[in-house]
């Protein structure tokens, strides 16, 4: 998104996802995900998109708004598995202590079940 001069922002690129489909073998294209950061206010979106042809996605965060707090990323998973979902969409919260670090977070995704964690 363009500053109020209209010139592009500094992007700190220190979050990324990767999903994949542990009933396919394969990785899950095309999926919406969105990245919140809290505050005073509460959940504030601060990027999103969908899934790459391998499944992942490279979040685009202005340097202002990534910054040590908690962010949960929500990844809307019943258009993924048409319907026939046990969960329609995935919410993981997490917490930034270092800004600095590179952080990401994988999914493994099936039907009836998912499983994350802190990858490198």
């Amino acid at each position: 998104m363009p500053s109020d001069d209209g010139t592009e922002p500094e992007v700190h690129a220190r979050i990324s996802t990767h999903i994949l489909d542990t009933v396919a073998g394969e990785p899950a294209r095309g999926v919406y995900v969105r990245l919140e950061r809290r505050d005073h206010d509460g959940w504030r979106t601060i990027d999103e998109g969908d899934t790459d042809g391998d499944g992942r996605l490279r979040f685009r965060v202005p340097l202002h708004d990534w910054q040590a707090g908690g962010y949960r990323l929500l990844f809307y998973v019943e258009p993924y598995l048409k319907g026939e979902s046990f969960f329609p969409e995935i919410t993981v919260a997490f917490h930034v202590h270092d800004p600095e670090r590179h952080y990401h977070v994988p999914l493994l995704l099936s039907r009836y079940g998912y499983t994350t964690y802190r990858g490198s």
